[in-house]
C-alpha cells in the first residue's frame, strides 16, 4: 500500500471487504457466544442469556449498520482507515474513518445474532439432562 499526496494509505476502502471482514469477526463471535453460554450454569438463565445477545445485537448490529452506510454514502468515496487518523484535517473528515467502523461492527453484530437466536432453539429443544440443557 502506499499513501497518497494526503498521506492517506491506497486504495482506499471498499464496501464488500468491510462488510465481509465484520462477517468473519461475527462467526469468531459466534463462536465465543457460544461458550460463553456454556458456562452459564442454569438453563433459564442460558436462555436467557442467549436471547438478550441474540437481541441486543440485532438492534444494535442493524442500528450500527444503518449509521455507517449513511456515513459512508455522506463521505462520497473518500473512506479511510483508522490507522489514516492523522490525515483528519477538520471536523468533517471523522465520518471518512467512523463510517467504515459502523459498518464492520454492524455486520459483526448482525453475523452473532441468528448465531444467538439458533443457538436459543437448541437449547430449548434439549432434552432434560442434556449438557446442552444444563442443570
Amino acid at each position: 500500500m502506499q499513501r497518497d499526496d494526503e498521506g492517506v494509505l491506497s486504495p482506499r476502502l471498499r464496501l464488500g471487504n468491510v462488510v465481509l471482514r465484520g462477517a468473519m469477526f461475527g462467526a469468531v463471535g459466534a463462536v465465543v457466544a457460544a461458550m460463553a453460554a456454556l458456562v452459564v450454569g442454569d438453563h433459564h438463565d442460558r436462555m436467557e442469556f442467549l436471547a438478550v445477545v441474540g437481541g441486543l445485537c440485532l438492534v444494535g448490529g442493524g442500528f450500527f449498520l444503518l449509521i455507517g452506510l449513511y456515513f459512508w454514502s455522506a463521505c462520497g468515496g473518500d473512506i479511510r482507515r483508522v490507522r489514516d487518523w492523522r490525515s483528519v484535517t477538520s471536523q468533517f473528515d471523522g465520518p471518512t474513518l467512523v463510517a467504515p467502523v459502523l459498518v464492520r461492527l454492524g455486520a459483526l453484530a448482525l453475523v452473532v445474532a441468528p448465531a444467538a437466536f439458533g443457538l436459543y432453539d437448541l437449547v430449548d429443544g434439549a432434552s432434560y439432562g442434556s449438557w446442552l440443557y444444563s442443570h
